[in-house]
């Protein structure tokens, strides 16, 4: 039975059968007198023993091999490819009628279930239904399939911390009426890929994309195996990116490594979703609109639409993501680029209270989503991704910017197919996302507060540099590196009272200057040399240096590049970076 055939009787939509309850602010399940009806999912409660129609969880590594209750046997959905790793059990037949409404009891999971989904918008659902949604999501639980993380990423998201998710996409085409997409017998590679950084303080997000034909090396990638075993699938080299994942077997994970080694960054989480999550959804939400400055006629996406807005759901949805021989130069970064116009129309529509307080649409949202939605190991149960997406439904569309990983033609290629990165625009923005910065303009008073009390300690008399004392300590740079900074101040900045002192007791992410009141002075024009921010001065206390005079203390952090790099990471970005907000209706050209 398919996801909106549960809990159906008489032709009654599941939807129609949840009220909100005001004692308790609530959304609780109706029941007419009416004929026996199977059970409908309700949020976690009491259980009973009977069937019911639930799909069990994947049994992460490590747990015991859990049992799911099904159904009575039937046959399967024709329209969904489901591959060996997740197996449908049968039950035994459904209670009487006189317990309808009760949960029926659940049978854990024995097997571990590894879908290979495709597509890419799904997971941007998780934004509203944290929000509005959860009340809904408890009896999905089991709708959602997982896939081990393999150690590739940082261990799940933290409250307290930024939030890397990596949204991928594949090729494969599983599910009713994706079959005629073409390129039928394709492994599943990462067609559609976008690093999702949420900051700190979730004031803004940026949503980075990554060309699938952009030229990377993709490293080893120790992998899970179906029968749990490991095993590692070996790297390559000067490949397309779209091959870090389906080639040779590689799972999500292997994307999450490659993604690692190409930004810098460590993703927190990862999901994954099919060709139907842009149908189901945008249909769920009674579709979104989005503007074509052109009329189009692709006859390979199979979109055809006219100039101007349009608003759009299911196959109409999913051929408008798909087609790019249509828009811009007719190439994958075109495609980009309407992809990330239809996630901004989405968002807003997933976003609006249009949505938000439709409980029909909710529930239907909640089904798409946790039926389309693969994540990693990491976040695998309701719970998690509740706190997911309540994390990331504080966020207003307006902060959330989409951006390329800028790139330029493949020089070794006469005929132009793949790309390689731009490496001087693209390690900006990769500074850009490691940093926390925002490619929107948000203004926090207290962190503008903040801001200030550290920038203050940049201002104010600099004393000579013949005047400096200071001791270099190595706290995590490579080896060698506080001799080759003492050198540097010597010779080339005329700090002549400052000394090698060797490695630090603790290593230090960040290079830090540690001083003494009196001492702020000689402090600002070290700063001032070495390009160190506010937040990088520690007014602390002073060390006897070996003359005995008291110095300062430098200490060199894993964030030192060489003597002369300024150690101050951007704090706005360039203006001349390509990017688009949520918020914004563009027409797609």
């Amino acid at each position: 039975m398919d996801a909106q055939g549960r809990g159906r009787a008489e032709n009654i939509d599941p939807a129609d059968q949840w009220v909100l309850n005001p004692d308790t602010g609530e959304y609780e399940l109706r029941l007419g007198p009416s004929a026996a009806q199977s059970p409908v999912p309700r949020p976690r409660g009491s259980r009973s023993s009977g069937a019911g129609t639930r799909r069990g969880r994947s049994a992460s590594p490590g747990r015991s091999p859990e049992r799911s209750g099904r159904a009575a046997p039937g046959p399967e959905k024709p329209d969904r490819e489901v591959p060996p790793q997740r197996r449908r059990r049968g039950a035994p037949a459904e209670p009487p009628s006189g317990r309808r409404g009760r949960r029926p009891a659940k049978k854990k999971p024995k097997t571990k279930k590894v879908l290979l989904w495709t597509g890419g918008t799904m997971a941007f659902v998780v934004l509203a239904t944290g929000v509005g949604g959860y009340l809904y999501l408890e009896h999905l639980n089991d709708n959602i399939t997982s896939v081990s993380d393999d150690g590739a990423g940082t261990g799940g998201f933290s409250k307290d911390k930024a939030i890397n998710i990596l949204v991928i996409g594949t090729d494969k085409r599983t599910g009713s009426g994706n079959e005629g997409y073409g390129d039928t017998g394709s492994a599943g590679h990462a067609d559609t890929t976008i690093l999702l950084h949420v900051s700190k303080d979730r004031s803004n997000a940026t949503a980075l994309s990554i060309p699938r034909d952009l030229i990377v090396d993709i490293p080893d990638c120790p992998t899970q195996q179906e029968d749990g075993s490991q095993k590692v699938i070996p790297g390559s080299t000067g490949v397309r990116f779209n091959t870090s994942l389906g080639q040779g077997g590689r799972t999500p994970s292997c994307t999450m490594r490659t993604v690692t080694e190409l930004t810098g960054i460590k993703p927190d989480n990862f999901m994954v979703a099919d060709f139907n999550a842009v149908k189901t959804l945008t249909s769920a939400v009674g579709g979104v609109e989005v503007c074509l400055a052109k009329d189009i006629d692709d006859p390979d996406s199979h979109l055809k639409l006219s100039e101007g807005k349009h608003t759009i759901e299911g196959e109409q949805a999913l051929a408008f993501v798909r087609t790019r021989h249509s828009v811009g130069l007719g190439g994958d970064l075109s495609r980009i680029a309407l992809q990330q116009q239809f996630l901004s129309a989405l968002m807003r529509k997933l976003k609006s209270n249009d949505t938000l307080t439709s409980p029909s649409k909710m529930i239907k949202l909640a089904e798409a989503g946790t039926e389309a939605l693969t994540v990693d190991s990491q976040l695998d149960s309701i719970g998690k991704l509740r706190d997911l997406g309540l994390e990331l439904g504080k966020l207003n569309v307006k902060n959330l910017s989409f951006t390329t990983v800028p790139v330029r033609d493949n020089p070794a290629e006469q005929v132009k197919a793949t790309v390689v990165l731009n490496e001087t625009e693209a390690l900006k923005v990769f500074d850009l996302i490691r940093n926390d910065v925002s490619l929107t303009e948000v203004k926090q008073q207290q962190k503008k507060k903040e801001k200030a009390e550290v920038a203050a300690r940049l201002k104010g008399e600099k004393a000579p540099a013949s005047e400096v004392r200071v001791r270099i300590l190595n706290g995590g740079a490579p080896g060698g590196s506080a001799q080759e900074m003492l050198s540097w101040l010597q010779v080339d900045q005329g700090v002549d009272k400052s000394e090698n002192a060797g490695n630090a007791p603790a290593e230090l992410s960040r290079t830090t200057l540690e001083y003494a009141p009196d001492q702020a002075a000689q402090a600002r024009r070290l700063a001032d040399i070495l390009g160190l921010s506010g937040s990088a001065m520690k007014p602390g206390e002073s060390v006897t240096n070996s003359q005995g005079v008291p110095a300062m203390s430098l200490t060199l952090g894993k964030d030192f590049k060489g003597a002369g790099v300024s150690f101050t990471p951007p704090d706005k970005a360039p203006d001349d970076i390509q990017k688009s907000t949520a918020d914004k209706v563009e027409c797609a050209k």
